[in-house]
C-alpha cells in the first residue's frame, strides 16, 4: 500500500511540474499540439499507477520528453509564422457584415445552431447586428457587433464615472492578505476599524472582504455552523 501511495505522489507532483512548465497560456487556451500533449501525458501517467510492475522511470521519461517537445515547438512557433500556421491553423471568419460564410462554416464543421447559441451568449439575437464573427484557433468564437448594437460607453455618453479601481481581496476565509492591504495603501489599524464598522470583531469572523482604491469595502461574514 505504501508503494502505491508513493508512486501516486511522485506521478502527481511530476504532472504538476510538467503542466506548470508548460505555462499559463497553455493551461488557459489549448491549441491542437497542446491538447495532444496533455492527452498523451494523462495516458502515460496512468500506466505506472495501474501496473506496479512498470518502473516509474518508464512513465516519467516520456512525460518530460513530451514536455520538452512542447516547449521547443512553442519557442519555434514564436519566431516562425509559417510553422505557427501549419500547426495551429488560422482564424476563420464565419460572419462578415451580417453574411454567413457557408464555406467556412462547413470547413470548420460549425453548425447554424452552434453559431446562434454563441451569438445569444453575447446578447445578440439577430445576425444583422453582427459585423464579424471570428472562430479562433483555440475554438472560441469572437463576435464583433456593429457599433449601433454595442452598449454605449460612459465616454460616449459624456458621463463622468469615478475611477475607484478594481477591488482587491483583503480578507479571505479569516486570513488577512497583507500584500493587498499594502497595494491599497492601507494598514491593519484601518482594517480593524473597518471590520468593527461592518459589525465584525476580528478577521476570523470574515469569509470575504474586498476593498477598492477608493476605500469602498464589501464584507461577507462567515456563516455559523449548525
Amino acid at each position: 500500500m505504501a508503494i502505491v501511495i508513493i508512486r501516486t505522489a511522485i506521478i502527481y507532483f511530476a504532472l504538476l511540474l510538467a503542466m506548470r512548465l508548460m505555462g499559463k497560456r497553455q493551461l488557459g487556451e489549448m491549441e491542437i499540439s497542446e491538447f495532444v500533449v496533455a492527452s498523451l501525458i494523462a495516458d502515460l501517467a496512468a500506466h505506472p499507477l495501474q501496473d506496479m510492475g512498470i518502473p516509474m522511470v518508464n512513465g516519467l521519461v516520456p512525460i518530460f520528453t513530451l514536455l520538452c517537445f512542447e516547449i521547443l515547438i512553442a519557442g519555434v512557433c514564436l519566431k516562425s509564422i509559417r510553422l505557427r500556421t501549419l500547426l495551429f491553423g488560422r482564424p476563420s471568419v464565419l460572419v462578415t457584415r451580417g453574411v454567413i460564410d457557408q464555406r467556412e462554416m462547413h470547413k470548420n464543421r460549425f453548425t447554424v445552431d452552434e453559431l446562434m447559441q454563441e451569438l445569444r451568449n453575447c446578447g445578440l439575437f439577430d445576425l444583422s447586428q453582427v459585423e464579424y464573427a471570428v472562430l479562433e484557433t483555440d475554438g472560441r468564437l469572437n463576435v464583433i457587433p456593429y457599433p449601433a448594437a454595442q452598449a454605449p460607453t460612459a465616454a460616449q455618453l459624456k458621463v463622468e464615472v469615478p475611477d475607484d479601481g478594481s477591488a482587491l481581496i483583503v480578507v479571505s476565509e479569516g486570513h488577512v492578505i497583507g500584500a493587498n492591504l499594502k497595494r491599497l495603501g492601507l494598514d491593519r489599524d484601518w482594517l480593524a476599524q473597518e471590520l468593527r464598522r461592518k459589525g465584525a470583531e476580528t478577521p476570523k469572523d470574515v469569509y470575504l472582504m474586498t476593498v477598492n482604491h477608493g476605500g469602498q469595502s464589501y464584507l461577507a461574514k462567515k456563516e455559523r455552523k449548525t
